[in-house]
């Protein structure tokens, strides 16, 4: 075997990386390290190197638009990642009872995730306006008295955002524990009830302990999709009535590509980048520390 065919297998993993890490450099670390340097600068409509300081990131927090939009996202992800990951759970201990026609809910439950939230934000818009979906539709059975106009509402508006990513994302939630469920060893299970656990210590103490690893990427990727949830709420509520729903990657866009405030908008991005950093940052490097122990 040549010198270049032996140099070739010890290096063909590397050399097959190589161009999806230059990619992956550019388009995201890159990009990342541009948007920074431009939360810096006094650029508006174009990118200029005027840099200003933490001007903009003052800007940013003196103004109450932004206010909103981080109350906003507070609440949105707690309930959102909080209540799809119990349904997504509960949904996944039933499912594993081997139920009668496992695979038929397994799929209507997955369904909503293959849709884009556009079509998710439309089709809730419709469910949600007082008169054109449930609030018409009860009126025309009869029960004239029933309202239900939170989408109109500045205070209730968010929440449907809210119950929108629920119904969407717990079938995800749902398939990653339902996974994680079939893998767990039945000997330990077997175990536990030989010992004489109940149903309940079984998963208290036995199961959701073995679902770690599924509750640190549902945190994960339901922060992802918290964070870039923009198209869900534009095609529901487009950040109103007024800006009551607005959310910081609203916000982002509304300044960088309307306003033409690009750098208050990158300040923004940066700020939306530290903060789940530091929510998921500690948290993965407690999960890795963990399994180095065991």
């Amino acid at each position: 075997m040549s010198p270049l065919s032996r140099w070739l297998g010890r290096h063909m993993a590397k050399l097959a990386l190589a161009p999806s890490l230059i990619v992956i450099c550019i388009a995201v670390y890159g990009f990342i390290a541009f948007t920074t340097v431009l939360s810096f600068t006094g650029s508006r409509m174009l990118p200029n190197f005027n840099f200003v300081g933490w001007l903009q990131y003052e800007r940013l927090w003196n103004s109450p638009r932004w206010i909103v939009a981080v109350t906003n996202f507070g609440l949105f992800a707690v309930l959102y990642i909080g209540i799809t990951t119990a349904l997504g759970l509960g949904l996944a201990i039933l499912l594993d009872q081997k139920v009668r026609a496992e695979g038929v809910l397994r799929s209507i439950y997955l369904y909503p995730m293959s849709i884009s939230f556009i079509v998710t934000g439309v089709a809730w818009q419709w469910l949600m306006a007082p008169d054109l979906g449930l609030e018409k539709a009860f009126h025309a059975w009869g029960w004239t008295s029933f309202r239900f106009d939170w989408i109109k509402d500045e205070q209730m508006a968010i929440y449907c955002i809210v119950i929108a990513g629920i119904w969407q994302a717990t079938g995800f939630v749902m398939a990653l524990f339902l996974a994680a469920l079939r893998g767990i060893n039945g000997e330990i299970i077997l175990a536990a009830k030989i010992d004489g656990a109940g149903g309940p210590q079984i998963y208290r103490h036995v199961v959701v302990p073995a679902l770690r690893p599924a509750f640190l990427t549902a945190l994960v990727v339901q922060g992802h999709l918290a964070i870039k949830s923009y198209d869900l709420v534009v095609a529901l509520t487009r950040g109103g009535p007024g800006y009551a729903t607005e959310l910081p990657s609203t916000f982002m866009y509304g300044y960088t590509f309307t306003r033409n405030e690009m750098a208050v908008g990158a300040a923004s991005a940066v700020t939306m980048l530290i903060t789940l950093a530091a929510v998921i940052v500690p948290y993965l490097y407690s999960e890795l520390k963990n399994q180095d122990a065991r």
